[in-house]
């Protein structure tokens, strides 16, 4: 007797066409779910290192806000430092000038003239004094030209003026300080309290002692 199949042949077609798409679909979704499992673990492992870097960066920031603040405090102590060096160098310049500018008027200051007030505002110089005349105040003014340490004397005032008994030119004039001159013209600051070398003459020789007188019976050169 020939075996004859009853069952439907598209049913069991059917039924194996959809196992087999069952079991690709589960590799391809197993597949898809380790894809997607390699690439969260990547991007975790992305994000870490990121923000172990961020982490770093932030404590090398923090670091050099420091190192940034000291360095902002130094250079307000370089600045102070300056400051305070260029007042003792203003100090000192200004104690040499006065000193310079004492000497230079005692050494300028020509015979019949008398200074009754000196004042310095800056590099200008105000003197004023009495003459026994006009022509002194002149000299005076040339003699401020010729110093290496002033310069541009201009007269302001000067008018007859009644001291005591006697008539006198009273004067006003201004006179500029060079800065810094006497070292081109190979001047020293004078040592307070010397005596001014301007119109010192060579000192006169001292007077040779006077032989002694020959002793009466005596010849000179011989002994007795």
């Amino acid at each position: 007797m020939i075996p004859i199949n009853l069952l439907p042949h598209r049913a069991e077609r059917r039924k194996a066409q959809r196992r087999q798409f069952l079991i690709m679909a589960g590799i391809v979704g197993g597949i898809a779910v380790a894809i997607v499992a390699v690439a969260h673990s990547f991007l975790e492992q992305r994000i870490a290192g990121q923000e172990s870097r961020n982490k770093y960066l932030e404590k090398q920031i923090a670091t050099l806000d420091t190192q940034i603040a000291e360095i902002k405090k130094l250079k307000e102590q370089t600045q102070q430092l300056l400051s305070r060096k260029k007042v003792v160098e203003s100090l000192a310049t200004n104690r040499t000038e006065t000193v310079r500018l004492l000497d230079q008027l005692v050494r300028q200051l020509p015979d019949g003239l008398y200074l009754r007030a000196v004042k310095q505002t800056g590099d200008t110089v105000n003197v004023q004094g009495y003459s026994t005349s006009n022509a002194r105040v002149s000299t005076l003014m040339r003699n401020f030209e010729t110093s290496p340490w002033l310069k541009s004397p201009t007269l302001v005032e000067i008018k007859a003026a009644k001291v005591g008994n006697n008539t006198l030119s009273d004067f006003n004039l201004n006179v500029k300080l060079v800065r810094g001159g006497g070292d081109d013209a190979g001047g020293d600051v004078p040592t307070p309290g010397a005596k001014p070398e301007g119109n010192n003459g060579p000192k006169p020789a001292a007077p040779a002692t006077p032989a002694a007188a020959p002793t009466p019976g005596k010849t000179p050169g011989k002994e007795g």
